[in-house]
């Protein structure tokens, strides 16, 4: 069984607040997941101006121990929450027409 670190939406249409969940690949967003995270509201807070997460650091390292893939969003959470090394920035590579041909002898 494959296991996924994700988002499940929770709230109200225009105002989303999301559960970081671990749950099998191939069940619904909204499914039953196998373990609840964490929290993430992507609104900001208007007192303070910044978006609020709780993770369980403990249970999300022994997820990702045992081999669960955290999604895109999530993996970004977890890299700025120190849970995972940033992904190293590649530089652009150009395209095949925009490389010059080699001289001819």
């Amino acid at each position: 069984m494959a296991v996924r670190i994700r988002f499940s939406r929770l709230g109200i249409r225009n105002r989303p607040m999301f559960h970081i969940v671990a749950m099998n690949a191939r069940s619904k967003r909204d499914g039953k997941p196998l373990e609840t995270l964490g929290s993430f509201n992507p609104h900001p807070d208007l007192k303070e101006n910044t978006k609020h997460v709780a993770l369980d650091f403990e249970r999300t390292k022994y997820w990702l121990g045992v081999g669960a893939q955290p999604t895109d969003g999530v993996r970004f959470l977890l890299e700025r929450a120190g849970l995972l090394p940033p992904r190293p920035l590649y530089p652009k590579v150009k395209r095949s027409s925009q490389i010059p041909a080699a001289p001819k002898n």
